[in-house]
C-alpha cells in the first residue's frame, strides 16, 4: 500500500486549501500573498521558496552574447538557469552593496540616498535591508553574490576599482536580470578624462598600492589621542589646545561627534553641561570661535537617556531624575541660558541628524570663521 502523500502548506497557501482542498497554482499563490500584504498582516515566514523545474531545458537567454575578455563560470550560470523560477517572498526590499575594499563609499552613498525615502519606508511600512559585501576581489565570489541578488530580486550597488571586475558585474547583472548601478566607474572615468591619466585599477588597500606615513597621517593620530583624553570634560586646562570645543547636555552626541571630527585631523574637546555643576572657567577664556553648542529635542533626549540608563542596569528608583521629563527640560533650559550668554557660540540642533550631518555643519562653520569676521547669533539654529 502506497504511503499517503502529504501536501506541504504554509500561511500563504492555507486559505486556498481550506476553501477548495486543491493545491494552489502559482497564480493563486501570488493572489494570496497580495491579499496578505494588502491587509497589513505580516507573513509568518520571511522567506518562502518554491522551486519549479523548467519543462523545456533548451530555452536560451535572449540577452546579448558575453563580451570578449569576460569570464563567467558556466556552472554558476547553469545553476541560475535551473533556479530561474524560484519564487521568493520577503517582507522588505534588499539592497546589496559590493565592494573590493571596505565598502565605506557604497555604504555612505546608500545611507545618504535612503534618507530621501523615509516617507515611503515609514509610512508604508516597507523595510529596506542594506547588506554589505566588502573585500570582494575574485570573480567567483562576485558571481555568487549577483546570483543571490537575482534570487532575492535585490538592487545591486557596487564599487569595484578593477575594470575587469566591474565589467564582469555589469555583464552578470544583465544576464540574470539584476537591477544594478556602478557608483565608482563614472567618477573614475570623469577624473581620468580630466587629468589625462589612466586609473591604476587597484582597490584601496591592495598590496600594490603605497601609503606613505605622511604628516597628515600623524596629525590624525595626534588628534584622536588628544580627543580621547579630553572626553566628557576631562583635563579642562587643555581646552586652549583644542581646535574645536563641543558643549552640550548629557547624551546630546558630544563624544561620537568629537571622535568623528578627530578622525579628520581635528583636536576636539567636549564639555558636558549639567545643571548645578559649574562649567570650567577655561571654557570662557578660550577663543569663542572654537566653541560649538549642541541642543536636542527633549522627547528625543528623554528616550536616549532611558535607553542609556537601562543599558547601565539602573533600576527605576536609581538616578530616576536623569531621564525624567522635568529634569530633562530643566537641563536644556539651563544650557539654553548659557548659550544666550555666549552669542558667538553657534547652536546646532542635532535632533534627527546623523553624526556625519552634524560634523558637516561644524566644519562648514569652522572654515567660515577663518575667512569672515561676522559671527552667527544665538537666534540662528543649524
Amino acid at each position: 500500500m502506497e504511503p499517503e502523500k502529504k501536501t506541504m502548506t504554509s500561511p500563504i497557501t492555507e486559505p486556498f486549501l481550506a476553501s477548495n482542498g486543491r493545491k494552489p497554482t502559482n497564480q493563486t499563490s501570488r493572489w494570496s500573498r497580495a491579499r496578505v500584504i494588502k491587509s497589513g498582516r505580516k507573513l509568518d515566514r520571511p522567506v518562502q521558496e518554491q522551486k519549479h523545474h523548467h519543462e523545456n531545458e533548451n530555452i536560451k537567454s535572449s540577452v546579448d552574447p558575453q563580451p570578449k575578455g569576460l569570464i563567467i563560470d558556466e556552472s554558476l550560470e547553469n545553476e541560475r538557469t535551473e533556479e530561474a523560477q524560484v519564487v521568493v517572498v520577503r517582507s522588505g526590499k534588499e539592497i546589496y552593496m559590493v565592494s573590493d575594499g571596505s565598502g565605506r563609499t557604497a555604504e555612505h552613498s546608500v545611507n545618504a540616498a535612503l534618507g530621501q525615502f523615509e516617507h515611503f519606508i515609514v509610512d508604508r511600512g516597507c523595510p529596506v535591508n542594506p547588506r554589505l559585501f566588502s573585500g570582494i576581489n575574485d570573480t567567483e565570489r562576485l558571481m555568487e553574490i549577483i546570483m543571490q541578488a537575482a534570487k532575492e530580486d535585490a538592487l545591486l550597488i557596487y564599487t569595484l576599482a578593477e575594470e575587469k571586475m566591474a565589467a564582469s558585474a555589469r555583464h552578470a547583472c544583465k544576464v540574470w536580470g539584476v537591477r544594478s548601478i556602478d557608483i565608482l566607474r563614472p567618477i573614475i572615468d570623469a577624473i581620468a578624462s580630466y587629468l589625462g591619466v589612466s586609473p591604476s585599477g587597484l582597490p584601496r588597500g591592495a598590496p600594490g598600492r603605497k601609503f606613505p606615513l605622511t604628516e597628515e597621517y600623524f596629525k590624525r593620530i595626534d588628534a584622536i589621542e588628544f580627543t580621547i583624553k579630553q572626553d566628557d570634560g576631562a583635563l579642562p586646562q587643555n581646552l586652549h589646545k583644542a581646535d574645536i570645543v563641543v558643549a552640550g547636555v548629557s547624551r546630546s552626541g558630544k563624544t561620537p561627534l568629537s571622535i568623528y571630527l578627530a578622525q579628520k585631523g581635528f583636536k576636539v574637546a567636549n564639555v558636558p553641561i549639567v545643571k548645578g555643576v559649574d562649567l570650567p572657567k577655561s571654557l570662557f577664556e578660550i577663543d569663542p570661535k572654537k566653541v560649538f553648542a549642541l541642543t536636542i529635542n527633549p522627547v528625543m533626549l528623554q528616550t536616549i537617556r532611558r535607553e542609556r540608563a537601562k543599558s547601565l542596569g539602573f533600576v527605576e528608583d536609581e538616578r530616576s531624575s536623569y531621564a525624567e521629563m522635568l529634569h530633562v527640560r530643566e537641563e536644556l533650559d539651563y544650557a539654553s541660558k548659557i548659550f544666550e550668554q555666549n552669542p558667538t557660540w553657534p547652536v546646532i540642533e542635532v535632533t534627527g541628524k546623523a553624526i556625519e550631518e552634524i560634523a558637516v555643519i561644524v566644519l562648514r562653520l569652522y572654515q567660515d570663521r577663518k575667512h569672515v569676521s561676522s559671527m552667527p547669533r544665538i537666534s540662528k539654529l543649524y
